[in-house]
């Protein structure tokens, strides 16, 4: 008969492994509404001391222009003759509330500023990722259903060409081509004289040119905001059109080859509704979350491409300052551009959370 053998009292039972909860959605947000802060905070830092490698802002941008002791003056009025730990304590305080002080060049209030020129930056990005969305999701899905076929070859070559190409050159080339050579749309600017007049009698504009022209019933208007966003929405939005196609030829490849869709094709289930129905969508996941990053991308291309057409937003403005040498509107624009990246990619992130719940782990 065998013996049994008794296991000591204090050795532990084994136990069967839990299974892995779903992860919580409120805190997944919690947390990444909570990283905004330290983003802001971080850029913020990096760009003020950045700008004051160069010396204080007064001397940067009115030296040689003034007196010594005019200058000397100034340099005190404005505390930046002060410790520079004092100066960027003070100026995180003065973020904080919204005060970003006054342009030296001109003496603007740097919120007024941002306020007039923000919202044509803003139109700008937004028409441009249109743009990108329109030619990168249907030339990647042809891409990807015409794999290894000339569609896809040439597909490719565009998306290489799109993402290499500078954006400047980009506006170069279609200002010669679509304006000077054919006359389809204008030069440059953001509407033409009768419009910019007209907008700006508005009561309450929102500073977005079409939308305005639609609240007032002005279709005259609308239509010469459409001209001119053409030109500056494509020169921009091909850059990231290029990696839109890419991005989405390479998932819809992917999920091709998933094994519920060769069993919709073993089923007699068509190419085009398995492409349609069950590939289409599960692509479309990554370019929500790459949306989130391209916005950097092209808020950093409204620079080149709002001084190509002379589009007045904050690239225009930022350009203008640069040259002028006058850092402390430069520190606000970036600092504004950075709580926007900040909150787009959060925006972002909770699209890709309630769309694919794999996100949240």
């Amino acid at each position: 008969m065998t013996a049994l053998i008794d296991l000591p009292a204090d050795e532990p039972a084994v136990r069967a492994p839990r299974s892995r909860k779903g992860g919580s959605l409120g805190k997944y947000l919690a947390v990444r509404f909570i990283l905004i802060f330290p983003t802001i905070f971080i850029l913020v830092t990096m760009v003020f001391f950045l700008m004051r490698l160069t010396g204080d802002p007064i001397t940067a941008a009115l030296g040689g222009r003034l007196p010594p002791e005019q200058l000397a003056q100034r340099i005190n009025e404005a505390g930046y003759d002060r410790p520079l730990l004092v100066q960027y304590v003070e100026y995180l305080g003065q973020i904080a509330t919204g005060n970003f002080g006054r342009t030296i060049s001109d003496n603007l209030l740097i919120s007024d500023m941002l306020a007039t020129y923000g919202t044509a930056t803003l139109e700008l990005a937004v028409n441009s990722l249109i743009v990108a969305l329109v030619i990168g999701i249907p030339f990647g899905m042809l891409a990807a259903y015409k794999r290894d076929k000339w569609q896809d070859a040439i597909s490719r070559v565009l998306a290489i060409a799109f993402y290499a190409t500078p954006v400047f050159f980009a506006g170069l080339l279609l200002k010669l081509v679509f304006s000077s050579w054919l006359g389809w749309f204008p030069v440059a600017g953001r509407a033409g004289t009768v419009t910019e007049i007209s907008m700006a009698q508005l009561a309450a504009p929102s500073g977005i040119y079409w939308l305005d022209a639609l609240r007032s019933g002005n279709m005259p208007a609308f239509w010469d905001v459409v001209e001119h966003s053409v030109l500056p929405a494509v020169a921009l939005g091909l850059l990231t059109a290029g990696i839109f196609l890419r991005l989405v030829r390479t998932n819809v490849i992917g999920t091709l080859s998933k094994d519920y869709v060769e069993a919709g094709r073993s089923r007699g289930v068509g190419e085009y509704r398995l492409l349609s129905k069950h590939a289409y969508k599960p692509a479309l996941i990554p370019i929500i979350t790459v949306m989130g990053l391209q916005i950097a991308l092209l808020l950093g291309g409204a620079v080149l491409t709002e001084t190509t057409f002379e589009w007045k937003g904050l690239g225009f403005q930022l350009a203008h300052y640069l040259t002028a040498r006058d850092f402390v509107a430069v520190q606000g624009i970036v600092a504004l551009l950075a709580v926007i990246v900040a909150i787009t990619n959060f925006i972002v992130d909770v699209i890709a959370a309630l769309i694919d719940p794999r996100v949240r782990y």
